[in-house]
């Protein structure tokens, strides 16, 4: 795909097509542009600094599969969903890499057209909540970085029908934009092994480029961090009380600032908000909701619908759906460092 600057507004657009938006839409800018990047493929970097919250990206998906389809031919199915679509669509889509394509297809086939249209869907799609899976050809320019190195997230929203994407930290002009493809709180050998099988290429991030030494001390944190995770669902099983929850919420919290995992905060402290309205403490319900509110807007921007609830919990504690579902307990409110970053 060509470099350029691409405008986006409630639809997808083109570099070379006009905005036909109506006075009350909004046409978005997007900071990036793609480019070729040296023994790496097309990516996407930043045009102009972008602050930490700042939207990049707003895509309609280009066509949605749904997630049961009653066929014993997948690629047939994606075959008959782009011959709805425009030539320059369609180009879109097989512009994109791929991997898992069968050799010895002699081109022009059924068989051909259906498992190279399989492929490509197969290592571009995402989740389109309830829709299903989609494509965005866009969004898909957007390479990996594990742990530290990704700086970006996407999410679905389906009330809009729209995946949004958001910078987690701040990024430079001239930095690429990355993503995650997987859960990266795994030992790097792991998070390696994944991505080669699922997408084809051996990670050489700033994270999996690390010395062997430097290394092991990022897995050891990043398995800290899921070991923890695993600790804290236990308050579901009454293996925790609330007080001792919220203390290994901070100490994943701990963890994510040494290792520069910034990722999934705001559902975190969500999670002890709930803990604390379950356990009727209110200081700590507000304070909690509070950060949740924070990190959803860096996460997945201010106008989600997790930042939205997080605000009306925060004024109104008391309105949690589970207040008072456990005993009365002070869990305690998020150490003053946690608001820092």
């Amino acid at each position: 795909m060509a470099g350029g600057v691409y405008y986006y507004c409630a639809y997808m657009m083109w570099e070379d097509e006009s905005p036909m938006h109506t006075p009350e839409e909004e046409v978005y800018v997007v900071p990036v542009h793609v480019a070729e990047l040296p023994g790496r493929g097309m990516g996407v970097i930043a045009a102009r600094n972008i602050s930490r919250g700042e939207l990049v990206l707003r895509e309609k998906p280009l066509f949605v599969v749904p997630n049961k389809v009653s066929t014993s031919s997948p690629g047939a199915i994606l075959l008959a969903s782009l011959a709805t679509l425009s030539a320059r669509q369609r180009a879109s889509y097989y512009n994109l890499s791929y991997v898992g394509f069968p050799e010895g297809l002699e081109e022009g086939t059924s068989r051909f057209n259906e498992e190279l249209a399989l492929a490509i869907f197969q290592t571009n799609a995402v989740s389109a909540g309830s829709r299903g899976v989609g494509i965005f050809p866009r969004m898909a320019r957007l390479n990996h970085g594990c742990s530290s190195a990704f700086n970006v997230i996407y999410t679905w929203r389906d009330d809009e029908g729209i995946l949004v994407v958001h910078a987690l930290k701040p990024i430079a002009a001239g930095q690429e934009l990355l993503t995650t493809y997987t859960d990266t709180k795994r030992p790097r050998h792991v998070r390696r092994q994944f991505l080669k099988d699922h997408y084809g290429f051996n990670c050489q991030c700033s994270v999996c480029s690390l010395s062997d030494d430097l290394a092991a001390v990022s897995d050891h944190r990043l398995s800290g961090m899921a070991e923890l995770y695993a600790q804290f669902s236990g308050w579901q099983h009454g293996q925790l009380n609330g007080r001792e929850a919220a203390s290994v919420a901070e100490s994943i919290w701990r963890l994510g600032d040494e290792e520069g995992y910034w990722s999934e905060r705001g559902q975190l402290a969500a999670d002890v908000a709930l803990i604390a309205a379950a356990h009727s403490d209110s200081s700590a319900v507000r304070d909690w909701a509070r950060l949740a509110r924070t990190w959803f807007g860096y996460e997945l921007g201010d106008d989600s619908v997790q930042a939205q609830e997080m605000g009306r919990i925060e004024a109104a504690p008391e309105f949690h759906s589970a207040w008072g579902i456990r005993a009365r307990e002070e869990v305690g409110v998020p150490a003053p460092w946690m608001s820092a970053v």
